[in-house]
């Protein structure tokens, strides 16, 4: 997990999407209210590095919207049985290829897949 954090620290642009907080907390977080779509395509222009989502709401939205070229999949060693899935709901028509994998100590499994 420590890793998983550094990772998330070292990140210099965080977007908060967001209708109902008023502030960001932390220097390096801004919060955005318009569209998802338009967001990403500006974001997209930017330059920098890649664009990180979490969660299960954005990177839905995102993979429906046909805006995601590589995915980052990070498998936690917990079981649950109820809760917002990931890709629930979404018609996934691009076969996607498993380019590399990485088992932390910790027991998670992260998973990175490139679109065919």
């Amino acid at each position: 997990m420590n890793e998983f954090a550094q990772a998330f620290d070292s990140v210099n642009n965080i977007v908060v999407f967001s209708q109902s907080l008023e502030k960001a907390e932390g220097k390096k977080t801004r919060i955005v209210r318009t569209n998802l779509q338009n967001e990403i395509l500006k974001l997209k222009q930017e330059q920098g590095k890649n664009i990180l989502t979490g969660g299960v709401n954005i990177p839905s939205q995102l993979i429906e919207l046909g805006l995601v070229d590589e995915y980052h999949v990070v498998i936690q060693p917990l079981v649950v049985g109820e809760g917002t899935r990931l890709l629930e709901g979404i018609s996934l028509e691009e076969k996607l290829n498993l380019v590399e994998s990485k088992i932390f100590p910790s027991g998670c499994v992260a998973l990175r897949y490139l679109k065919s």
